[in-house]
């Protein structure tokens, strides 16, 4: 099991258990296991969403899309069968957050999907789970069979006259299936490419019944609110952004780590106090400050709040919570080009500017970094890479178009010492000195 971090500054809500044996069942319910979802089937549906609301619970998946809200989207009434399906397709690089509730606090996530369930009114909930994340899916299994076997899943759950059915499900290992429409057509057993919305899955959804789908970390987080209370979650973030936050900390800082923090923490502190600073004495150079997905930040640009809507206003996204930080030894073409590269090998390939476009950008900034590009070639990459914008079923498009958009804006004085054939002038330590961007 992965190494635990921790800082005083921390606010352990979700990670309270991290460490504490909760895989053991018995341990669980000693660490308030389970007594989430039975005082939520005294509560009924209307009050476990209102309470979700008052929470200011956002998706903790990259939308931040508020969950009590999602949740009274479904309608009360349904000819067909209603589904919860648990997003633990975790694979945007510099994200590792979910992996460490699978790993250390599995029946948090069992227990959030049964609240979901009986909030919406479902009676079967999936657990789809990360393809290369393989012993996660060991741990996850012998969880749904404790809880089974002491009649926590299945027929009458705790004597309340509610049946739910917890399944698991293990990925292929495609970044895709994590959006939330291909994940539904991979558990269907279809290939894992995005739908046409609307309809939207909480109308139309797994197997065409009404589904919400929300990502580990927020059911995950749901237990705890419903113990606690949602107005008291809500105090601990700021406005409209309730609650904590596992941030995924690494790149060139001194202490990497998975961090739970309140919403509305200052990144500049996460780098400098939280993490440590900057490794091996160097300076800071960027931070991508939410997956590889999002636009980066320079150095003046750190004094923000850690919350989906101050990162807006700072022209980026909170997204996934995985903060990579970059230090000035570090190519920017050469980590746009890594970056490009991952979402060309992962596009599912059904939107034409998405599968040509990161197919073009990793062409066009493969030979610029070898010094055979020209000045028109700058721009060029920009055009294509707002051209992408909006123009695809899903929002990886987006999500390949967007840093590298960031990466020319914010760093065109390093894409011109590229040009005229000029060798990258970070030398041969220029690959080496590239964060990790992936878990």
């Amino acid at each position: 099991m992965a190494n635990l971090v921790s800082h005083p500054d921390e606010v352990k809500v979700v990670s309270r258990r991290f460490g504490q044996g909760a895989t053991n069942l018995d341990r669980y319910l000693e660490l308030d296991g389970y007594k989430a979802v039975r005082k939520a089937l005294e509560m009924g549906p209307d009050a476990i969403i209102n309470e979700m609301k008052a929470s200011n619970l956002r998706g903790r998946g990259g939308a931040g899309f508020p969950t009590g809200m999602k949740w009274s989207f479904v309608p009360k009434q349904s000819a067909k069968p209603k589904y919860v399906l648990c997003n633990g397709d975790e694979s945007e690089p510099g994200t590792c957050k979910d992996r460490l509730i699978f790993e250390h606090d599995p029946h948090s996530v069992i227990e959030g999907a049964m609240i979901a369930a009986i909030a919406v009114g479902a009676h079967a909930a999936y657990i789809y789970i990360r393809g290369e994340y393989r012993y996660l899916l060991e741990i996850m299994q012998k969880a749904i069979a404790d809880a089974y076997a002491r009649g926590f899943c299945g027929k009458n759950i705790f004597g309340s006259g509610y049946d739910l059915e917890v399944y698991w499900h293990g990925g292929a290992g495609a970044y895709e299936v994590g959006e939330e429409s291909a994940l539904m057509e991979s558990l269907e057993g279809k290939r894992g490419i995005p739908r046409i919305r609307p309809p939207f899955p909480a109308v139309v959804g797994l197997w065409g019944g009404p589904t919400v789908i929300n990502n580990a970390e927020t059911l995950a987080s749901v237990p705890h609110i419903i113990l606690m209370g949602g107005k008291q979650y809500a105090e601990i973030g700021v406005e409209r952004n309730g609650g904590t936050r596992l941030f995924s900390l690494s790149g060139h800082v001194e202490r990497p780590g998975v961090y739970e923090l309140p919403l509305g923490f200052n990144l500049r502190k996460v780098i400098y106090e939280v993490g440590g600073g900057i490794a091996n004495g160097h300076k800071l150079k960027a931070v991508v400050p939410g997956g590889s997905s999002v636009p980066c930040l320079k150095p003046e640009e750190i004094d923000v709040a850690l919350d989906f809507d101050s990162m807006m206003k700072a022209g980026t996204m909170l997204g996934s919570g995985g903060i990579v930080v970059i230090d000035d030894h570090t190519c920017i073409v050469k980590f746009a080009l890594r970056t490009i590269q991952f979402y060309r090998h992962e596009s599912c390939g059904w939107c034409i500017p998405c599968r040509e476009g990161t197919d073009w950008l990793s062409k066009s900034l493969r030979r610029f970094h070898a010094g055979a590009g020209v000045a028109q070639d700058i721009d060029n990459i920009r055009y294509l890479a707002e051209n992408m914008l909006g123009r695809t079923f899903c929002p990886l498009g987006d999500a390949a178009a967007m840093p590298i958009i960031g990466f020319i804006k914010k760093f065109r004085e390093e894409f011109e010492a590229h040009l005229d054939g000029r060798p990258c002038p970070f030398g041969q330590h220029a690959a080496s000195a590239l964060p990790v961007l992936s878990h």
